[in-house]
């Protein structure tokens, strides 16, 4: 494989953990780690917000606050890398448990990031990002899991079980 290839492959694992950095600091609530993965003049795109993403992740951070429960998945990834700069597509879906009326309900959106990507002084970060909903579905939560395991370890935010590794040397 020539040195050329490998560099784009090593750019391709690099963005893609972007996206999944993204999608834990949202979950967990990490502002710190949202910050990261974009760079500060970066330009965030979601109709509901269009600005700095300082901004935007405060903006989202006290917005997922309220809701129960947040699980962001990522699926189709496809960047195409140009020098210090690369293109990306990234389908996501986004469940968010929220308190409607009294009750919770399953709040899911699926969509896309468009962004675009640079590497700068050799560290690649967002530099454009949009996010283009492609559908939505709203119901009535339905936690019969939880129910019938009350005892199963779940997820949380900032003080959740992915922040101390300690914990996977039991």
């Amino acid at each position: 494989m020539a040195d050329h290839e490998i560099e784009i492959l090593l750019a391709k694992q690099s963005i893609y953990e972007l996206a999944c950095q993204y999608c834990r600091g949202l979950d967990r609530l990490d502002a710190e780690l949202l910050r990261s993965v974009f760079f500060e003049d970066a330009f965030c795109e979601y109709g509901f917000y269009d600005g700095r993403p300082a901004e935007f992740i405060e903006f989202a951070i006290k917005a997922l606050e309220s809701h129960a429960a947040n699980h962001h998945m990522i699926g189709n990834t496809l960047i195409e890398v140009e020098g210090n700069e690369a293109y990306g597509e990234v389908y996501f879906r986004a469940y968010h448990k929220v308190m409607v009326e009294s009750e919770f309900q399953d709040l899911i959106i699926a969509g896309r990031y468009i962004d675009r990507y640079e590497r700068r002084d050799g560290v690649w970060k967002i530099a454009y990002r949009s996010e283009r909903n492609d559908w939505s579905r709203t119901e009535k939560t339905n936690d019969v899991y939880f129910d019938a395991a009350p005892n199963g370890l779940r997820g949380s935010r900032r003080d959740d079980a992915v922040y101390n590794r300690m914990n996977r040397r039991k």
